[in-house]
């Protein structure tokens, strides 16, 4: 029983963080107008959170080791619940950006401790139960965050988005204290800090957050900010791993990738994360921009793949413990490719249920992926080591997600751009097409007001083009996210089978 309840005190909060980096999104504009801002300084909300997030997750494993892993994963919920309540009682956005960064603080360390304890306290045989378990949280954050944003927006006020986390964390943390113990091998040790390791992944990963995050919006290395910013992020890392891999105590212990399976599976993850996070920004532009859909349609659209995937993920849990964990992380890389693959199908006269089920599928494929990747990439980890593990496993997981939605939002413009010039190419008086589309352009407006001019027959015949370049945008993007999955489908050969039988379960 203890287990379940260890369970639940780390997911929790791990479910918290995950839709808080996507709950505000949704919000935005009512929180623009509350404090007066622009809606570029407002989009700093969003950017402070992930850039200080993503910045504590590599840190997690040596900051677990040097403070003692309960003690820490208590201050992590703690100041992320206190950050929570100053973000809703914020009065100006500097306010607001300044606790959103320490919420994000308190918000990174959760994933990677959460899945630690939850590989530490469920036996190998039973790591596909607690990584079916995890990837709630996981999986299922980013899909209802903009959807639970939107609606308690829409019925209370912006500030409750935040609010609502205060009771789950104090929940949170008097469950870690009554049931979390450390280890033997995780007792609080003194350690030679490793000062350039510390500074140098904390200015490359944040300023790579912040290029992802802003580079389409300042049209990426035409803008001198983002390109100082890719210079002083490139450097950082490169001198990162350099220190990292001379360091005797190094924050980030960089020779996991010596592991072939424990390489493979955040290959395979940063593929599947890639694509899952740019679907999500993807399908609501789609059905919203070309369809005419409300942002409540947009999200009933969405809503069915989480429900698959919430479905699935126990049963994949299941399936692993019965049949190589390698076959159903393939089948679900295939049906997530081919869901995919439909949805590069889509046309401007598609239906509500033809998007649906797409999403049904896709939703299938991530919770068939989710639960033996995880499995799968720590079969091969020791038990000490399962901390530094599960701080690059989500660093990879997070950074791929924030990459997935940067090149899908630079392709749909790009691509928008090329197919409506080679489609302007053909716009000239003595195409046969287009004198056909200003025909029957002319017959509509006709039928509709009385009256049909060039000027006006001409405007229809470009909106329809405009139409029918954002319809090839998207569906380049979504070939584009099919050739990705089935590119690293090979990996899972590489992987290891997790041994079974011979762990037990260790005492927290």
């Amino acid at each position: 029983m203890s287990k379940w309840i260890i369970a639940l005190s780390v997911v929790l909060p791990t479910l918290l963080e995950v839709i808080d980096t996507s709950v505000v999104n949704v919000s935005l504009d009512h929180i623009r107008g509350s404090l007066s801002a622009g809606i570029d300084e407002a989009t700093w909300a969003i950017t402070a959170y992930l850039v200080s997030n993503a910045i504590i997750i590599p840190l997690t494993g040596w900051l677990s080791s040097v403070f003692g892993r309960k003690r820490y994963l208590i201050f992590s919920v703690a100041l992320f619940t206190f950050s929570s309540f100053m973000c809703g009682s914020a009065t100006s956005l500097a306010m607001l950006v300044f606790f959103r960064v320490v919420q994000g603080i308190g918000g990174g360390a959760l994933q990677p401790i959460s899945q630690a304890i939850l590989l530490e306290t469920f036996p190998p045989e039973e790591y596909g139960t607690a990584m079916a378990i995890f990837g709630v949280g996981v999986m299922f954050g980013p899909i209802v965050g903009p959807v639970l944003g939107g609606w308690i927006t829409d019925n209370w006020s912006w500030n409750w988005i935040f609010y609502v986390n205060i009771p789950i964390g104090i929940l949170s943390v008097i469950i870690i204290m009554l049931f979390i113990k450390d280890p033997p091998y995780l007792k609080r040790i003194k350690e030679k800090i490793d000062y350039w390791g510390i500074g140098l992944i904390a200015v490359g990963i944040g300023a790579l957050q912040i290029i992802l995050d802003k580079g389409q919006r300042e049209d990426w290395f035409s803008s001198v900010f983002i390109t100082r910013l890719a210079v002083i992020s490139a450097v950082s890392l490169i001198l990162f791993v350099i220190v990292e891999l001379k360091t005797r105590e190094p924050i980030l212990n960089l020779r996991e990738f010596k592991d072939v399976s424990f390489s493979s599976a955040n290959i395979i993850q940063c593929a599947a994360f890639f694509v899952l996070f740019g679907s999500i920004l993807l399908l609501p532009l789609f059905v919203q921009q070309l369809m005419g859909y409300t942002a409540f349609l947009a999200g009933l659209a969405l809503a069915p793949g989480g429900v698959a995937t919430l479905i699935t993920m126990p049963i994949a849990g299941r399936l692993i413990s019965k049949v190589n964990p390698k076959t159903v992380l393939a089948s679900g890389l295939v049906i997530t490719a081919y869901s995919i693959f439909t949805m590069s199908r889509f046309n401007l006269y598609i239906d509500f249920n033809t998007i649906a089920l797409s999403r049904i599928l896709m939703g299938v494929g991530m919770g068939l992926i989710f639960v033996p990747l995880a499995s799968l990439a720590f079969s091969t980890i020791k038990k000490e080591e399962m901390g530094n593990a599960t701080s690059i496993f989500n660093l990879l997981r997070n950074i791929a997600g924030s990459f997935g939605v940067a090149v899908m939002t630079t392709l749909l413009a790009r691509r928008a751009q090329f197919h409506q010039f080679r489609f302007t190419e053909h716009l000239n008086p003595f195409d046969a097409k287009y004198q056909m589309g200003i025909y029957n352009s002319a017959e509509v407006l006709a039928a509709k007001t009385g009256t049909a001019s060039l000027a006006a027959s001409n405007g229809v015949v470009y909106q329809q083009l405009m139409r029918q370049s954002n319809l090839f945008s998207f569906t380049d993007a979504f070939y584009f996210s099919t050739v990705i999955m089935l590119c690293v489908i090979p990996l899972v050969f590489l992987l290891k089978k997790p041994k079974t039988g011979s762990a037990k379960v260790m005492a927290h």
